[in-house]
């Protein structure tokens, strides 16, 4: 499912708890130990300022498995904690238990890619919550003279059973640069659009490390 993003700035003068759009920078570092052929563990971490790049707005853990049951399907579950400074003075906490399944075609040079996930969250700021995401991403190795590089674009909606609506876009462009076996690093733009939590409306630069045993 492909939602149309548009950009909309944070008004001036606007407090921390009004603000609609924020500028931020999403950083996160990932180790997978492969515990068979079909099976890995992830560990991560994550980390983001926000308020324009001048502040510490969101901490993360967690770890998951992944199930390979073919070349096509894959099956995971995960824990994350999160902790969030939404606006300065003020922090919140959530447990995030997930679970998700994801089907990959691929299609001449393409690889499409369809991620359903459901997520349990319990949080200490408001009622505990399910949440369910749709991802779709398309993507394909391309080559620069002789650098080899996954580009990538990708639409990720989110339907919360609290609200009873879809709340949140998430539109993402970017590539990955597969160094070795070893290491891989991946950036990224993202626009999310979310009329339902302050800051919603976000442009961010990402980087993934991504670290393999």
């Amino acid at each position: 499912m492909m939602l149309l993003c548009f950009w909309s700035p944070a008004v001036v003068g606007q407090s921390p708890t009004d603000m609609r759009g924020d500028t931020q920078s999403w950083n996160k570092v990932q180790f997978t130990v492969p515990l068979g052929d079909r099976i890995d563990l992830t560990f991560r971490g994550d980390l983001r300022l926000g308020r324009n790049l001048g502040d510490f707005v969101d901490e993360r853990v967690g770890a998951s498995l992944r199930f390979k049951l073919s070349t096509y399907i894959e099956l995971s579950s995960g824990y994350e904690y999160v902790v969030r400074q939404p606006e300065r003075g003020r922090t919140t906490y959530e447990n995030r238990i997930s679970f998700a399944g994801t089907v990959k075609v691929p299609v001449g040079r393409f690889s499409i890619e369809n991620r359903n996930q459901f997520e349990r969250r319990v949080r200490n700021s408001a009622s505990d919550t399910t949440r369910y995401r749709n991802r779709l991403l398309l993507s394909r190795q391309v080559k620069f003279g002789d650098t080899q590089i996954k580009l990538f674009v990708s639409d990720e909606v989110f339907y919360d059973f609290a609200e009873q609506a879809w709340t949140k876009n998430r539109f993402s462009v970017g590539g990955e640069k597969k160094f070795s076996d070893q290491f891989a690093l991946e950036i990224y733009y993202t626009r999310q659009n979310d009329g339902f939590s302050r800051p919603g409306d976000l442009n961010v630069i990402g980087t993934t490390f991504k670290l393999r045993k």
